[in-house]
Parts: structure tokens; sequence; C-alpha cells
């Protein structure tokens, strides 16, 4: 294995990206978080969107200047394309494709398209990512902290030979360089990214709680109960494991939580969910997850709209939000405000 290299702002050409004219094109979370810090870091930022739409609203609210997509292509040095990746081919095919020239930057926060070749940039554009490990909304909030989210860059193309450069300069006015900045691939971020969704930190995690959360209120416990054992207190606990790894998790619980911790969990997640995870791991690397899910979102997203319903109205949710919004914690400063960002 080789020695981790990680960048901070102090390795950076934090200038350079100021010398650039940079496209956003979307503003949801990602487009929201990155272009708002941009921003601030003293950047020349337009966003390219539907001007009749909702976000043009929004991005004016923030005091943006917006164009067509096609018009900020062609203002601009860096296109960033930040709307969601099952419209990005057909995006980039009608409103970017035919307004780059040679010498921009074609830059992405996820791997998808330009992986699974959804997506095929012309020779003279470079391509590259910078890709928060975070949701746009806490790459604002810890921006705005004076924290950042640790971030990946990767190089697809370099035509113009400082693509690398570029990216790090990037990558540093959205808060990265203050966290934390690793280069990797476009093949290694988008097969990890999409088998740790899946496997771990949203898939698996979810249906590990909403399956412990069942068998408590199947047994006979109380719903309220089962919420606070299973749901509210993963986010103490992966706070603990976040800064200290899964050593300081079990450094501050008790040593009965320990034991149980490591006798019975292999019990749960053990061999099974091993080859189970390793099946969803083909499916990333072969492509075919990206299909399935392309095609579903094609099609109508009749199943994909089935399962958010059935998902929004399970039990747990409808205690967490009692809970919840009973509480002051949870009801000041939030990250989230839908009206807005």
């Amino acid at each position: 294995m080789d020695k981790l290299k990680i960048y901070l702002d102090k390795d950076i050409d934090t200038e350079l990206i100021k010398t650039k004219k940079i496209a956003i094109i979307g503003f949801g979370s990602q487009g929201y978080g990155q272009s708002t810090n941009l921003k601030d870091s003293g950047c020349d930022v337009v966003l390219g969107l539907r001007l009749d739409g909702k976000s043009n609203r929004k991005a004016r609210d923030y005091g943006f200047k917006t164009m067509s997509i096609e018009e900020a292509v062609k203002w601009a040095d860096i296109v960033q394309i930040l709307i969601p990746d099952e419209i990005q081919a057909d995006v980039y095919k009608e409103q970017i494709l035919p307004y780059l020239r040679n010498g921009q930057y074609l830059m992405f926060s996820h791997g998808f398209n330009i992986h699974y070749k959804k997506i095929v940039a012309p020779e003279g554009v470079n391509v590259v990512m910078v890709a928060p490990k975070g949701p746009g909304h806490t790459v604002r909030s810890e921006y705005i902290l004076g924290r950042g989210v640790p971030s990946l860059i990767a190089v697809y193309a370099n035509p113009s030979g400082d693509a690398k450069k570029v990216a790090l300069s990037y990558a540093s006015a959205i808060g990265a360089g203050r966290a934390g900045i690793i280069e990797t691939t476009f093949k290694e971020e988008t097969e990890t990214d999409l088998f740790g969704e899946q496997a771990v930190i949203c898939g698996g995690v979810s249906a590990l709680i909403k399956t412990g959360f069942d068998v408590l209120v199947e047994a006979g416990y109380s719903p309220y109960m089962a919420y606070f054992e299973v749901l509210h207190e993963m986010k103490l606990l992966v706070d603990l494991i976040n800064q200290g790894g899964l050593a300081d998790m079990r450094y501050s619980i008790s040593n009965t939580a320990e034991y149980g911790d490591m006798t019975r969990g292999p019990k749960v997640i053990g061999q099974t969910s091993k080859e189970a995870m390793k099946e969803l791991l083909k499916d990333i690397q072969s492509g075919a997850f990206a299909d399935e899910f392309l095609g579903e979102m094609k099609s109508g997203c009749l199943n994909f709209n089935a399962l958010r319903k059935e998902n929004s109205e399970h039990l747990i949710e409808k205690v967490g939000q009692e809970i919840r919004s009973s509480f002051k914690w949870n009801n000041d400063a939030k990250i989230i405000d839908r009206n807005k960002n």
C-alpha cells in the first residue's frame, strides 16, 4: 500500500482558481454548497440553470448571476456538472458538448458518468473531479464554521497539463484544503462510493436501523424507546468513530457494550452479509447497477417512487418526527432549509 498523501491549503496554489471563470451547472445540495463557498472564497462564479426553474430563483436569492446552461458553458473556463447522475448524459449531449472548447475543464463531483462512459469528452478538454466526502449542505455548514469537508480529486484527461493543480485549487476554495484532499481515480471513486452507499453508510445502516427497530417493537417494546436505542444513539457513536475510529468508540462505551459489540456484532453482520456485499460490488464493477439505475430513471421511476413511499411510511419515521420536533436542540441552526437550499 502506497503512503497516503494528504494535500492541505499550504500545499496548494490557492490563487489559481481565482484566475478561472467557473460555471456551476445545477443548484441542488452540492451546487448550493460548492457555489456559495467558491463565491465567499473570491472566485468568479455563475450558475448554469433552467432560467424558468425553482433553482434559478433560489440562486438569485443568494446573489448569484445565472445563465442558461449553454451560455454558462460558453462563458466559463471550468464547467462543474452538479446535476443528478441520471440526467447528466442527456444535458451534456444537448446543452454542454456543442459549446465546449479546447482547454476548458469539465469537472464532476462523482465519477459515475465518465467511468461508465455515459459522457465522453472531446480530446482537447480536461476532465477532472473534485468530490467532497459529504453532502453539499455539510460542505457549506463546515465552511461557515471555518472548517472543511475532506475531498477527493482525480484527473481523467489532462491536455492542458495543469489539471491536477486546478482541481486542488478548486478543492481548496470550497474548503477542502482546511480538512484534507486525497488523489484517486474516477474508477476507484465511483466504485467505492457506490459500494459504500449501498452496503454500509446508506443502505446497510438504514436497513440495520429499521430491522433493529422492528425487532424491538414486535417484541412489545415502546417504539419511542426503540427509536432512541437504534437510531438516535447512532449519531452519537458515529461522531466518536469519525474522530478516533472504532477504538475511540469502544474506549467510550461501557465494558458491557464493548463485549456485546465484539461478540454479537458478527452474528448480525457475518459471512452471509459479506457474500451479499461481494455481489453488490460485482454489480457495481460490471456496470449492471449503473444500467439498472439509469433504466429505472428513464422508465418513470415506478419502483423507485414505490420504495420511497414505503420507507416514508415506516413507523420509525413517524416516531422520529414526533420525537425530534419536541427537542429544542433539533430545531436550532438546522443545516437544511428546503425552502432556501
